[in-house]
């Protein structure tokens, strides 16, 4: 893990940059990165606000917000409401949250009729950008509206990756996706970076992937790599980011070192 620069305090705040978290794989780390990506540049003083962009609500869960009562993502891109800021959660941990829950499956087919559809969550976030320094996008493992969706309002994506071959072979699809949005509806979008995540050091494997995907996207892969550990589906539990829950642990640190790169590979203020 490299030792990368602890960041100035911030003198201002906003406008924020957009990040969105993205791989059309499940399963390979991106609601866990959201909360403790996000929850480490917190603890840099930055000011994060997460959203969740997946109908199965595993954002929410993770920080304990209550989907089931109060309005959500979804109203907020169907316009039935329109102030993002009565939409937002203040979570025990500090970190400001815009929610979701299974009615945002519906706002895939619902938004294929509207105007200007790939902008929806690009109109919700603008209202709200001025008060944060990152807002993290934690989106749904599919290609599909939503998707377009987060990389229309974003101005950077993350690609959390395990290292498996599996999840190896689907990245050169969401490459190509990038660079359609790039080129159709969003041309100010990069591609911060491919984030190692799940990475067993002891496996053959896992280092076979981890120099493949070297081999193929150089300086965009991040330096930290996130290892694999029981910690984290243990701090979801307890509803807490790991930097919170298990704040000295090795996976806490690489955290905290992941927010460092970010910041200093100029992906976030």
């Amino acid at each position: 893990m490299s030792d990368f620069p602890e960041p100035q305090p911030l003198s201002t705040h906003g406008p924020a940059r957009i990040i969105a978290l993205c791989n059309q794989k499940g399963g390979v780390g991106k609601t866990t990165t959201s909360v403790n990506l996000g929850a480490a540049l917190q603890e840099y003083g930055r000011r994060v606000l997460l959203v969740d962009f997946d109908p199965q609500g595993a954002l929410s869960a993770a920080l304990g917000v209550q989907t089931l009562d109060g309005p959500t993502v979804y109203e907020l891109l169907m316009g039935t409401v329109r102030d993002t800021a009565s939409v937002i959660v203040h979570t025990e941990s500090g970190l400001d949250v815009l929610p979701a829950n299974i009615d945002l499956s519906a706002a895939e087919l619902q938004l294929v009729n509207e105007v200007a559809r790939e902008q929806a969550l690009s109109r919700a976030l603008r209202q709200v950008s001025g008060d944060y320094d990152v807002i993290l996008v934690d989106c749904q493992p599919s290609l599909g509206l939503l998707a377009i969706n987060a990389l229309t309002a974003a101005h950077g994506v993350l690609i959390p990756l395990e290292a498996e071959y599996f999840a190896l072979r689907g990245v050169a699809l969401l490459v190509e996706t990038i660079e359609k949005v790039q080129d159709r509806l969003n041309p100010s979008l990069e591609l911060d970076g491919i984030v190692t995540t799940m990475f067993d050091s002891r496996t053959l494997h896992a280092r076979e992937v981890l120099e493949r995907v070297r081999e193929a996207f150089g300086d965009k892969v991040f330096e930290t790599i996130i290892p694999r550990t029981v910690k984290f589906p243990d701090a979801t539990v307890a509803a807490k980011p790991i930097t919170e829950f298990a704040s000295t642990h090795v996976a806490a640190q690489t955290y905290r070192s992941l927010a460092r790169e970010l910041i200093s590979r100029g992906g976030a203020p």
